[in-house]
C-alpha cells in the first residue's frame, strides 16, 4: 500500500457517497481518486480508478454495486459496499464492529465489507446482544417500528420533500414497506441469528435526517429465557456495549416523556434507550441515530478507518 492509502467512491454524487466525501475531505492521511464528472458513468474510466484505489465506497444501487465489484481485477483492492447487494453474501464480512468481540477484527483484515443498511443498525444494535447472550429466543416474534428523515430515501425522495410542488401527505408520517419485504430484513434476521423475521414498520416523517428504531418486547408471556424486565435487558445491552465508543446506552430510567428521532442529527453515534412499564412486563428499546452517520456514511468511514489502520473515530463527530 502506498504512503497515504488511495481511496476512490464509486457514487460520490449519491447522498451516501457526499456524506462520505465531506468527512474525509479534509483529511490528509488518504489520497481520494477523484474521477472527472463527464466520465462518472464511464465503464474504462471507472474500471480505472476501482483498480488503482487501495480501497473503494461503492455508494450504488445494488446491480451497479455487483458490476462493479466484477470490475475490479487488483487483488489488493479493498471495498466497502454501502448498498444492500452484498449484506447477506458469503465472503463479505458484515460493516458494524460493535456487534461481538471478534467483529472489529474481521473488518480489519477483510478485503469485503458490506456497510448494514440504517433500520437494521438500530435493530441489531437492539436485537443481537439480546440473542447472543441467550436472553431473547431465537425465534421471539420480534416487532419493531423506526421512524427516519426523507434523507434516507436519496435525492429523489429529498427533492420530493424540498420542493415547491410538495404534496400534502408529505407533511405528515407515511408508513412503508406495508408488505413486509422491506430491503434491510433479511440481514436483520441473518445477523441476529432469528427463525422468525421480525414484523417491521418503517416510517418517514417530514424532516431531513435522524433515526428512532424501536424494539417492543413482552416479558408476561415468559417469552424471554428469565422472564425479565426493562432493567434486565438494560443491563444485558450495558454491558455488551460497556467498552464501546460510538455506541452507549443511555442510564436506566430516562426522564423524557419523548424521544426526538433527530436528536443524534450530524453524529456518527448511537444511543441505545430502555424503558418499560412499572410492572415490568413490557419493554421498549429504541437506537437513536443519524441515518446518514451510524447509519450510514458515518459507519462506512468507520470501517474504513479501521481496514486501513487509522484511528477508528478519525474524521467522525462524536
Amino acid at each position: 500500500m502506498s504512503e497515504k492509502p488511495k481511496v476512490f467512491i464509486d457514487g460520490q454524487e449519491g447522498t451516501t457517497g457526499l456524506q462520505i466525501y465531506q468527512r474525509l475531505g479534509e483529511r490528509e492521511d488518504i489520497q481520494l481518486l477523484l474521477i472527472d464528472p463527464e466520465k462518472r458513468k464511464d465503464p474504462a474510466e471507472r474500471k480505472k480508478c476501482l483498480n488503482a484505489a487501495d480501497l473503494v465506497f461503492l455508494c450504488l444501487p445494488d446491480d451497479a454495486a455487483r458490476e462493479a465489484v466484477e470490475m475490479i481485477e487488483n487483488g489488493d483492492t479493498r471495498v466497502i459496499d454501502a448498498s444492500t447487494a452484498h449484506r447477506t453474501a458469503a465472503g463479505w464480512v458484515y460493516g458494524f464492529p460493535e456487534l461481538n468481540p471478534g467483529q472489529r477484527e474481521r473488518i480489519r483484515t477483510a478485503k469485503r465489507v458490506a456497510n448494514p443498511g440504517c433500520h437494521a443498525t438500530g435493530f441489531i444494535s437492539a436485537v443481537y446482544p439480546l440473542v447472543a447472550g441467550g436472553t431473547l429466543p431465537v425465534d421471539y416474534p420480534l416487532s419493531c417500528f423506526s421512524l427516519t428523515g426523507y434523507s434516507g430515501g436519496g435525492k429523489k425522495m429529498i427533492a420530493q420533500y424540498e420542493g415547491a410542488d410538495k404534496g400534502e401527505a408529505l407533511f405528515s408520517p407515511r408508513v412503508y414497506g406495508l408488505n413486509q419485504s422491506h430491503k434491510h430484513l433479511p440481514e436483520m434476521q441473518k445477523v441476529c441469528g432469528l427463525t422468525l423475521a421480525p414484523i417491521f414498520c418503517p416510517v418517514v416523517d417530514d424532516y431531513y435526517k435522524g433515526m428512532a428504531t424501536t424494539v417492543c418486547l413482552h416479558n408476561s408471556l415468559e417469552l424471554l429465557q428469565y422472564g425479565g424486565c426493562a432493567q434486565q435487558v438494560w443491563e444485558e445491552l450495558s454491558e455488551h456495549y460497556r467498552d464501546q465508543t460510538l455506541v452507549r446506552v443511555a442510564p436506566p430510567g430516562w426522564s423524557e416523556p419523548m424521544i426526538a428521532a433527530n436528536t443524534m442529527a450530524g453524529k456518527d453515534t448511537l444511543t441505545l434507550i430502555v424503558c418499560g412499564s412499572e410492572d415490568g412486563v413490557r419493554t421498549t428499546i429504541t437506537a437513536i441515530f443519524d441515518n446518514l452517520g451510524k447509519g450510514a456514511s458515518g459507519a462506512a468511514v468507520q470501517n474504513m478507518n479501521l481496514m486501513l489502520g487509522f484511528p477508528e473515530t478519525a474524521g467522525l463527530s462524536l
